[in-house]
């Protein structure tokens, strides 16, 4: 009997009827409040935690239809089921009373097995929404700490060299991402710069997410000793960013293999002094290099994505950056951020945006955001949205 015990309320405006049904109740084991009209029982709800509703009909001044359908209108109350009850047995009450939210009805005169049958009902399946809710709230809990630990990951300030701005933007779809950007100051005084999306979407890309962040930015600071021998800056740029990506790729493929988790994944080291970019495109969206005289080129991929098989190859690139140039990295949420009519943002649109040429690499980031904001027109986005933007002051 202890596990159907629950607090209920009677509303019902004839003394004996409440009487009546709060003994049965009563023998039933739950505790009873009752009330005497519809107003009393809205002023009973403000106060007192019920977990179930008893609510006549019939009542003068505010009927239980009015109670019922104020109740359903308050967010904080309308999770309380309600039993409606009457001496009406016209099937349009009961239809009405389904439609404005009641849980279930009763008939006057109360019959005893029907009414327990019809509580104890009620009351279970309310008990097993306070656990799912219950179960959820605590899923968002840990949801929420693994987003602020996640967004831990990210840079908390971006590197500065003189004559250089650094900008980034990051939007996840949900509360963790598989996205993910960085930029770092070497030993040297280069700037290292990533930008990558983990293959899937949830938790698992999240977790793997914080895996190729810290093994591309842990092997290219350890890397620095083993460089230090090498007399040409173009080439120790080359090996760092090589082995930092062979280093990744092998570690993943081989410890993680039957996880099937891989990344495209952008990787660069960018010389503050000369204005060179040497990179490693790894299955990634091209970024794109814009030069002060508004003419764009593309940076494709020079390998597979990262992580799917031990042993693959990456070939290492160059670029210049010369004063004014402005360099655009992003992940596919942007290219394929979806409108109402599903139609795909693309790389049009995204390209159009370069003119007139950006006053800074965090106008330009601003000016797609915009663009990305009308496109959607209030469409919730089903990936996440990573951008790296890097300019060269003229």
């Amino acid at each position: 009997m202890s596990s159907e015990r629950g607090r209920l309320l009677v509303v019902d405006d004839v003394e004996a009827n409440r009487d009546l049904l709060a003994r049965r109740l009563r023998q039933l084991g739950h505790s009873v409040t009752s009330a005497a009209s519809g107003r009393g029982a809205l002023e009973l709800v403000e106060t007192h935690e019920f977990d179930l509703i008893l609510l006549d009909i019939m009542m003068p001044e505010m009927d239980g239809y009015e109670v019922l359908a104020r109740l359903q209108a308050n967010p904080e109350r309308k999770h309380i089921p309600i039993i409606m009850i009457s001496a009406v047995d016209e099937i349009e009450s009961v239809v009405r009373c389904v439609e404005l939210g009641a849980t279930d009805y009763l008939p006057k005169p109360f019959n005893a097995v029907l009414l327990k049958a019809r509580v104890h009902a009620t009351l279970e399946k309310k008990r097993l929404r306070d656990r799912e809710q219950l179960h959820a709230r605590s899923l968002e809990r840990e949801m929420e700490i693994g987003r602020q630990i996640q967004a831990s990951f990210l840079p908390e300030k971006l590197p500065s060299p003189e004559g250089w701005e650094v900008a980034a933007f990051f939007r996840p779809a949900r509360q963790v991402a598989g996205d993910f950007y960085d930029a770092f100051t070497l030993a040297s005084g280069r700037i290292g710069l990533v930008i990558a999306d983990v293959c899937d979407k949830g938790v698992g890309a999240a977790l793997f997410m914080a895996l190729f962040r810290t093994l591309i930015r842990a092997s290219s600071e350890l890397a620095e000793p083993a460089l230090s021998g090498m007399t040409d800056a173009a080439e120790r740029a080359a090996a760092r960013v090589t082995n930092a990506v062979a280093w990744t790729n092998d570690y993943i493929a081989r410890t993680h293999g039957d996880s099937n988790m891989f990344a495209t994944l952008f990787f660069a080291v960018l010389d503050p002094k000369t204005g060179l970019l040497t990179y490693i495109n790894g299955g990634h969206e091209p970024p794109i290099l814009l030069t002060a005289q508004g003419s764009a080129s593309r940076l494709p991929p020079s390998g597979p994505a990262v992580g799917l098989l031990p042993g693959q190859r990456f070939e290492v690139r160059r670029a210049q950056m010369s004063p004014g140039d402005l360099f655009l990295g992003f992940t596919d949420g942007v290219t394929e951020s979806r409108s109402p009519s599903h139609q795909d943002f693309g790389e049009d649109r995204l390209l159009a945006l370069l003119d007139p040429f950006p006053i800074s690499a965090s106008s330009l980031l601003a000016r797609i955001d915009g663009a990305l904001a009308a496109h959607a027109a209030g469409e919730e986005s089903f990936d996440d949205v990573t951008m790296l933007a890097v300019r060269r002051r003229a």
